[in-house]
């Protein structure tokens, strides 16, 4: 299985008073724009995966249906597990009926998406330090089975590089 682990695009700063429940805060205009075209760079990348599970966090939601529309990517399923503060061991068990996909791709947020690379790579979260930049993807595959150690680090895109292969 290959899983592609991407953080959600540029949002808002946390602020109390526009967005008193963080799970609402939206991305910027500027970060809706430039993850359009790193979406495009994405699909010329990766043709399609078998399912997209996103946070239901507005921003990384909308990340997960920008993927859908300029990358092509199917649309995305609520997946609970990926909301920021959750563990690895969530999104493995959030993964198990998903075992017989070729790909899957997950949205989330920081510092979860390091945490999960670290995770499947090494079965420690905090082994493996990844620079996750917001829209930023990383490509892991699984040859045996989606357990925690058992994975291989094939790429890790920042935003930019997308957005010059889109170009």
């Amino acid at each position: 299985m290959d899983l592609y682990l991407v953080r959600h695009a540029i949002a808002f700063n946390p602020d109390d008073s526009q967005w008193p429940d963080d799970s609402q805060r939206p991305l910027t205009p500027d970060g809706e724009k430039r993850f359009k075209q790193a979406a495009r760079g994405l699909g010329r990348l990766v043709r399609s995966v078998d399912v997209v599970l996103s946070s239901p966090f507005v921003r990384a939601w909308r990340t997960a249906e920008l993927l859908e529309k300029d990358a092509g990517w199917p649309k995305p399923t609520r997946c609970e597990a990926l909301e920021a503060g959750r563990t690895p061991a969530e999104v493995l068990q959030a993964l198990q009926p998903f075992t017989s996909s070729a790909a899957v791709a997950l949205i989330g947020h920081e510092p979860s998406m390091h945490e999960l690379a670290s995770y499947l790579l090494t079965a420690d979260s905090g082994h493996v330090q990844l620079e996750f930049r917001k829209g930023g993807v990383a490509r892991l595959e699984l040859t045996d089975s989606l357990r925690p150690g058992a994975a291989s680090l094939r790429w890790l895109l920042q935003p930019k590089v997308m957005r010059a292969i889109a170009s």
